[in-house]
């Protein structure tokens, strides 16, 4: 891949499209389809009706998704205390139920990768598994939030969550009554969001059987050597926005008098690139969809020192791709993106970064909709199995245009 890329035009990449979970068509029939698949590993036929409950639940409740809100609509009180149980004191184990939910997502989307989001969820209060004071970037403040990891089955125009892991900091991990009162188990040690998604994801791999698809991160929170490593060994495809203060060397003989620099910034080495830029189109996703315009600019780079040896160790000798994208005349920031896909046309790459986009709007307009931040417990498996039932509720809304035309979610153009 040379250090300049030809124009380009990106097509088929629009809006959402998906159904509003207050539409008065309500999907019935996806949900009976999809739980038949979803809880074949629950042993009980009595765990297996409440899962159909608690979706439905999530999918027809008006405002906030509380389990007594749900309960409210199903039979009060008797039923509260049912569901609570089921979400937050049962043992059933919502992991078969995951991989039971990508399986099912995979031929239906159908998925062309797989987007690893940050996720904060704002909390009152301290008594919510997981929840801290913690700075948050996109907020430029300090929020009492619990900050999770989503790993998102995506397609050009619709996306879904179906993994999550859930972020502990220091102080729920030292803390061994507030471990015990919060059921966290023995196994969930501290560790970085760069671990922990990389976990989620050789998981989904390893163990589920999921195809192997370009893994899509924001990686600007997390540390890029621990990802390409983690993905690298395991032959995964990486393209990872990463912070402009990434430390790289130039291996690329196009960029005269950077080639084999032994460490320089992200930023620096795209600012290099001055003069080599090329005009390019790609779509925006979201509401509205239409086409976004700027230049790029890509430059052959690796990890410097042991972290690029670990690397080629365990990847197969895979070189890395740094590449800028520049909205309007390019005088602004750049995005800046990293990949192993040498190989791939400029085309792919792009819209690939695109799904990004795809998916916080996704979050914002379905998720959040069908109650992914309303749980207010302090169970770890509670957490877990709500965000388990709500990825599912979310999968049913996003699937039920390409089944049934039902309107766009929020803003989007009909299918």
């Amino acid at each position: 891949m040379s250090a300049a890329w030809f124009p380009l035009v990106l097509d088929g990449c629009g809006g959402y499209t998906g159904g509003s979970s207050q539409d008065a068509d309500f999907p019935a029939a996806g949900l009976d389809e999809m739980s038949r698949s979803l809880f074949a590993s629950l042993p009980r036929a009595d765990q297996r009706k409440k899962g159909v409950e608690y979706i439905r639940g999530l999918l027809e409740v008006r405002g906030r998704k509380s389990i007594r809100n749900i309960a409210s609509t199903m039979g009060g009180r008797a039923t509260d205390q049912s569901l609570h149980h089921f979400i937050s004191e049962s043992t059933w184990d919502w992991v078969p139920v995951r991989q039971a939910l990508a399986q099912y997502m995979v031929p239906r989307l159908p998925v062309e990768a797989w987007v690893v989001r940050n996720t904060v969820i704002r909390k009152a209060g301290q008594h919510s598994v997981g929840v801290d004071r913690r700075f948050v970037p996109a907020a430029g403040r300090v929020l009492n939030a619990q900050e999770a990891v989503g790993v998102w089955a995506a397609s050009g125009s619709r996306s879904s969550p179906v993994h999550w892991g859930l972020h502990l900091p220091q102080g729920w991990i030292d803390d061994v009554p507030r471990r015990s009162r919060a059921s966290i188990p023995a196994s969930a040690q501290l560790e970085t969001l760069a671990v922990r998604a990389a976990k989620l994801c050789v998981q989904l791999v390893s163990e589920w059987a999921m195809p192997i698809r370009p893994m899509v991160f924001d990686a600007r929170e997390m540390d890029v050597a621990t990802i390409v490593e983690s993905l690298g060994r395991r032959g995964i495809p990486l393209v990872a926005r990463v912070d402009e203060s990434v430390a790289l060397a130039v291996a690329d003989p196009a960029l005269t008098g950077h080639s084999g620099s032994a460490r320089m910034r992200a930023y620096e080495v795209i600012r290099a690139t001055k003069g080599s830029r090329q005009p390019v189109r790609w779509p925006a996703n979201g509401p509205g969809g239409g086409v976004r315009a700027g230049q790029v600019a890509n430059v052959a780079v690796r990890l410097p020192g042991g972290r690029a040896s670990a690397v080629r160790r365990h990847g197969g000798g895979r070189q890395l791709v740094l590449f800028g994208l520049s909205e309007g005349n390019g005088h602004n920031a750049p995005q800046l993106w990293l990949t192993d896909m040498t190989t791939a046309q400029p085309a792919a790459l792009l819209k690939l970064c695109t799904l990004m986009d795809l998916v916080d709007h996704d979050y914002l307009a379905v998720s959040k909709a069908v109650g992914i931040e309303d749980y207010a417990g302090r169970s770890f498996g509670g957490w877990h199995r709500h965000m388990t039932l709500a990825s599912a509720a979310h999968a049913i809304t996003a699937l039920a245009p390409a089944a049934r035309g039902l309107r766009a979610a929020v803003g989007g153009t009909p299918p």
